[in-house]
């Protein structure tokens, strides 16, 4: 039997969860026959219509204390509804710090938490509950600031979800849903000779490589990668490199720059080693243009990070 996913949506109250909930079970990829089971903790300005309800094959219930959300109440409700997913409109007002150790039905699994909050109020938040407000971008697996305008800091906004949650994916969208972009906030100190990335920060580092190279040049660069060689390659060079889930668990790709070391065949394929090298900006054959290329000084071997796969 496969695993029912449990989805919980939380954020302060009028910050937007109903309509971004209604959004997303009108579209196709959610809308596909399943059956949902809503469990509404608040209720907000936009209300859920019975016809909407019906038209998505979604039957909404309501707990009123944080207490209800218990092992008990949550199977009578799965044994009287069978769903097949579930879906939790979370109290925003709540702790967000139980979400991760609920105590959910044989079979639930806890497979995301979005955080929608409103951007235009949300600084009045940070000032005023602070605690709350950090806790919000703490327990969350994506956060989505939408009514977002010219004067929203999304810059701090974005510096303090990474500041306190550095795997969580965000969102910036202004009153119309059109997505906006804030600076790159990288996740290590580049001002120093030596640079050094943790290892669920690769994914990160491949991408401002790329874009900025210049933050990396004739800088001491330390990471974990895994050794991958290639009879097309030079005898002196390999990629180290990671798995990178790109969009999605469907498309993880294996992706370094190339790396030139001497002493490279003393390493096996797909062992796993600490880096120790330079990057340069020149042509090479192997890329056939001009692209960042290693100059490793040093390798070492080392045991596996504890997750092989990140993500940008």
């Amino acid at each position: 039997m496969d695993n029912i996913p449990v989805y919980v949506i939380t954020g302060f109250l009028e910050g937007g969860k109903t309509s971004f909930l209604k959004f997303t079970l009108a579209q196709d990829y959610f809308n596909d026959g399943s059956k949902t089971l809503l469990i509404l903790c608040e209720e907000g300005e936009v209300e859920y219509e019975e016809a909407f309800l019906k038209k998505y094959n979604c039957v909404m219930v309501t707990a009123e204390d944080q207490t209800q959300l218990n092992h008990a109440w949550l199977s009578a409700m799965g044994k009287k509804y069978r769903p097949d997913r579930v879906i939790i409109e979370y109290n925003g007002m709540w702790s967000p710090k139980e979400i991760p150790d609920m105590d959910l039905p044989f079979s639930w699994e806890l497979y995301q938490t979005i955080t929608v909050l409103d951007g235009s109020t949300f600084r009045l938040y940070l000032n005023n509950i602070k605690s709350l407000a950090i806790e919000l971008l703490t327990y969350t697996d994506m956060v989505i600031f939408n009514r977002c305008t010219e004067d929203t800091p999304i810059d701090n906004f974005n510096r303090s979800l990474k500041a306190v949650n550095r795997n969580a994916d965000v969102m910036f969208e202004d009153k119309d849903g059109n997505q906006l972009q804030p600076p790159l906030v990288l996740p290590y100190d580049i001002s120093g000779q030596d640079i050094t990335i943790a290892d669920d920060d690769y994914g990160i580092f491949y991408i401002d490589a790329q874009e900025n190279p210049d933050n990396y040049l004739g800088k001491n660069l330390h990471f974990k990668g895994m050794v991958m060689k290639s009879k097309d390659f030079p005898q002196d060079c390999f990629v180290p490199g990671r798995k990178i889930m790109t969009c999605c668990e469907a498309d993880i790709r294996f992706l370094g720059f190339l790396c030139k070391y001497p002493k490279i065949s003393d390493f096996g394929q797909r062992s796993w080693v600490d880096v120790t090298a330079q990057l340069k900006m020149e042509y090479n054959d192997v890329y056939g243009e001009e692209g960042p290329v290693l100059y490793a000084s040093d390798l070492v071997s080392s045991p596996a990070p504890k997750r092989e796969t990140v993500s940008f």
